[in-house]
């Protein structure tokens, strides 16, 4: 077994949900802001999903790299799919992290600390913008949202 097995199946727990979320999500909707400085519906998703993947990355390589902005979005559909497509290579960058490279200091905005320590950051960070997308998503009318989790059966 992967020592990684179990964190990513931790951080799919809360992931897939955010997919749940974008299923209850209209076109019409795909740019409503709650404030005008906000992030749009679906720029908050695309960022919950780019952040991840750019810190991942940034574990394993030892160096900070943002990933490519995924801005030619038309429809709800366009935006499913970028953050699936984030899901699936995360996931697999994810399964390639070694204990050497948790353990390794890595800098981020001037910042040294072990590579475990912002890949827990990074999960923090998307737990806290998935809060968010519940808000939004209560905001433009839905009522009923999934739980903020997936069960360990479920993912």
């Amino acid at each position: 077994m992967n020592p990684m097995d179990e964190v990513i199946k931790g951080w799919l727990q809360h992931r897939m949900v955010v997919h749940d979320l974008l299923d209850l999500v209209d076109d019409e909707h795909i740019n409503f802001k709650p404030w005008d400085d906000a992030y749009s519906l679906a720029d908050l998703a695309i960022h919950i999903a780019r952040s991840m993947g750019t810190f991942v990355k940034m574990v394993k390589s030892g160096e900070f790299s943002p990933l490519k902005d995924e801005i030619n979005y038309q429809s709800i559909a366009d935006v499913r799919e970028i953050v699936k497509r984030y899901t699936d290579i995360t996931k697999q960058d994810m399964k390639g992290i070694y204990k050497f490279q948790l353990n390794a200091e890595v800098e981020f905005n001037h910042i040294n600390a072990p590579g475990s320590y912002w890949l827990s950051n990074a999960m923090d960070h998307e737990i806290h913008h998935k809060g968010q997308l519940f808000t939004y998503v209560r905001m433009i009318g839905v009522e009923k949202v999934p739980f903020f989790m997936k069960l360990p059966s479920e993912v």
